[in-house]
């Protein structure tokens, strides 16, 4: 009987945040070991069928590097990177939509409509909602990578109504040629252009640490700067793009560790969290 009762205190603790966010749009960055790792993956897409199921609108973005350069492997293709961008010819371009859009995106929407929820799979190419321009830094041409320079956001809202939407990071230019783009920045920018309430990273540490090791439970934009000074490599694209969101006008932003099992729900509905928002 402790036991039920502490499950119905759980319930009770969750509801001003169910309140709360009801109607709200949630843009979430899925990757690393959350993607990884079946039990994971499958409380990833139980989370965000709740989230729908209480009245939110959750969008997901989802990586898929470590799956790409596997892909290329075999293929006897070295994957070479520029600023922590892919190099991407034509033929490593052919993969990562082999390996994102007709891989790893059918497979996350299947796994959320085996759980009775109602995703849809999208790319950048769909509408063409996701338009990019070549990057180029430094001036180094480093082929098909994309940089945002415009998300339809009416497109996008009026799926995330009914469904959730899972897109994979490629966008297309003018032109119609398509690009590999960084699914943090994919991520950034579908939540600025949605003006969402908020955007998760899942990551695969606590979040963001001092220089003690220490998690950093809030970060106010005038302080972020100054912290990402002071944070590893891999943490600096993801606490941009949060950055980037917040100056655009998403409310808050939150970069938390993937790798506990529901760690979406934590987040949203507990008074404590469990990783690090940006405001």
């Amino acid at each position: 009987m402790k036991r039920i009762i502490e499950r119905a205190k759980i319930v009770i603790e969750a509801l001003p945040y169910i309140r709360k966010f009801y109607g709200n749009t949630f843009v979430i960055k899925y990757g690393g070991a959350a993607m990884e790792k079946a039990d994971l993956r499958e409380s990833v897409a139980k989370d965000v069928i709740l989230m729908k199921y209480v009245g939110m609108n959750p969008i997901l973005i989802h990586g898929g590097g470590p799956e790409i350069t596997l892909a290329l492997e075999k293929l006897n293709k070295k994957t070479k990177f520029v600023q922590g961008l892919r190099m991407t010819d034509k033929q490593t371009m052919n993969v990562v939509e082999d390996v994102l859009v007709r891989k790893i995106n059918k497979d996350i929407v299947n796994l959320i409509n085996k759980y009775s929820g109602k995703a849809i799979g999208l790319s950048g190419k769909d509408a063409s909602f996701i338009r990019v321009r070549r990057q180029t830094p430094d001036g180094i041409d480093i082929g098909f990578v994309g940089e945002v320079e415009k998300v339809n956001s009416r497109f996008l809202s009026a799926l995330a109504k009914d469904f959730i939407p899972v897109i994979a990071p490629v966008g297309v230019d003018e032109k119609g040629i398509v690009y590999n783009v960084n699914a943090d920045e994919v991520a950034s920018n579908i939540a600025s252009a949605l003006k969402a309430d908020k955007l998760i990273m899942l990551t695969d540490v606590r979040g963001v640490l001092d220089k003690k090791g220490n998690l950093i439970s809030t970060i106010k934009l005038k302080d972020a700067k100054r912290t990402m000074s002071a944070v590893g490599k891999g943490m600096i694209p993801k606490l941009k793009g949060c950055i980037n969101a917040v100056k655009q006008g998403v409310k808050k932003t939150h970069i938390i560790d993937g790798r506990i099992p529901h760690a979406l729900l934590l987040e949203i509905f507990t008074d404590e969290g469990i990783g690090t928002q940006i405001t």
